[in-house]
């Protein structure tokens, strides 16, 4: 791996782009997002075998609600409070501590017995993710090169990619054998462990070689308080938008199949990967777009330009249905890396609170999510969450409220 000392952020005291190093480093960014993959496909084997969960341990789906509450806040609560710490006291060797907990985790849940192992696995697992996400977004900005939503999509491709093939794994290995099939993802988490190891060797040696020259402070004027609060305030909303919307698809989905159109477990976890699989190539694409015409504007397409394929999926037959949470799939989750790289640039010079804050909200808000539609379909149906949950993305007419970073510095 290069050891070149590379700057902490990648923007020049005028505002203009400047490299980080003569090139994006991608030996780096390869390493972060396969790990990224890694570990987000054993966290994904959670919502992938409810099915089997709920069947085992006779679980209500209020109670499934729950697991996905317990991984996803727990993750959520610390994860800005590792980023700020990590601002001010670097921690090369963080993420391979984080994907130490997912192993853990990951033994946990194989071999629990009872509902509240369970959720004391998830929330292991959970405390892998608070650690892993800020961190790992940190050094995807410093191998960026200046092009910081290509790396943020670069890195966040990994996580997608991973929760798309978790389910398809969980289709061929886990449900053959059952809840002890989870056993064989710790091989996946002990690899990441060791790559993880070795981007923090590289962490390190950067950190130790870094001098006041090679260190960039970003230097743009500061927004007035009251336009930065507001603009974390509507994309606090965005995000909340985003993820209760794609809770009703990660969480639920498969139940929804079945209730609906009658499929087997295993067809609902094939359509559910390619919905993952969709989001995943949606991920890719929405960090380079970014870089050319501004996350502002990736934020608003994404978001509000989904609104009319979730209104039909309710109404669709099952072709349709897999076709339309397809394109939704591949369509909302161009928002994210925007809403990273936005962030960043509205608080410059705190990319692990940034970070921490919004992955921290994106499990929160699926958790929470999680929780309040499974009891929603408790009350209702399935279905219904569906048609509740279609009106979200109406949600994004609020990116017209978002500033103009540019124009607000000059």
């Amino acid at each position: 791996m290069a050891t070149s000392p590379i700057p902490e952020t990648a923007e020049s005291s005028t505002g203009a782009p400047a490299l980080a190093a003569s090139a994006t480093i991608l030996p780096i960014l390869t390493a972060v997002s396969v790990c990224h993959l890694l570990n987000d496909m054993v966290q994904s084997l959670l919502p992938s075998i409810y099915p089997i969960l709920k069947s085992s341990f006779r679980l209500n789906f209020s109670q499934v609600g729950l697991l996905s509450l317990t991984y996803q806040v727990i993750a959520s609560l610390l994860q800005p409070f590792i980023g700020m710490f990590t601002d001010r006291r670097p921690m090369p060797y963080a993420l391979a501590v984080g994907m130490c907990f997912t192993l853990a985790g990951t033994a946990m849940l194989a071999v629990a017995p009872t509902f509240a192992m369970l959720l004391l696995a998830a929330a292991v697992v959970g405390a892998g993710s608070a650690i892993f996400h800020p961190e790992s977004s940190r050094i995807a900005r410093i191998a960026s090169g200046g092009q910081h939503g290509f790396a943020q999509s670069f890195f966040q491709v990994g996580g997608n990619t991973g929760s798309a093939v978790g389910p398809l794994l969980a289709a061929f290995i886990v449900l053959p054998v059952g809840q002890r099939g989870v056993a064989w993802f710790s091989i996946a988490a002990a690899a990441g462990i060791f790559i993880l190891y070795r981007v923090g060797r590289w962490r390190s040696h950067h950190l130790a070689r870094a001098t006041p020259s090679h260190v960039r402070i970003d230097r743009h004027p500061a927004l007035p308080r009251r336009t930065i609060l507001g603009a974390l305030v509507v994309l606090t909303a965005l995000v909340f938008s985003k993820y209760f919307y794609l809770a009703s698809l990660s969480s639920y989905y498969t139940f929804y199949l079945i209730s609906r159109f009658h499929v087997s477990v295993r067809s609902s976890q094939l359509h559910l990967f390619v919905f993952l699989g969709a989001a995943a190539a949606g991920t890719f694409f929405g960090g380079p777009i970014g870089d050319r015409i501004g996350p502002k504007y990736v934020i608003w397409g994404s978001i509000l330009g989904v609104l009319p394929f979730t209104l039909l999926m309710p109404h669709a037959n099952l072709f349709w249905t897999g076709i339309l949470s397809a394109v939704i799939g591949f369509v909302i989750a161009s928002a994210f890396s925007a809403i990273v790289v936005y962030a960043q640039e509205l608080m410059p010079g705190r990319v692990g609170l940034v970070s921490g804050i919004f992955f921290g909200l994106a499990f929160g808000m699926g958790g929470v999510g999680a929780a309040v539609l499974g009891r929603i379909a408790d009350l209702t149906s399935i279905v219904f969450v569906y048609k509740l949950c279609a009106w979200l993305p109406a949600i994004g007419l609020l990116t017209g409220l978002l500033p103009d970073l540019d124009r607000q510095r000059a």
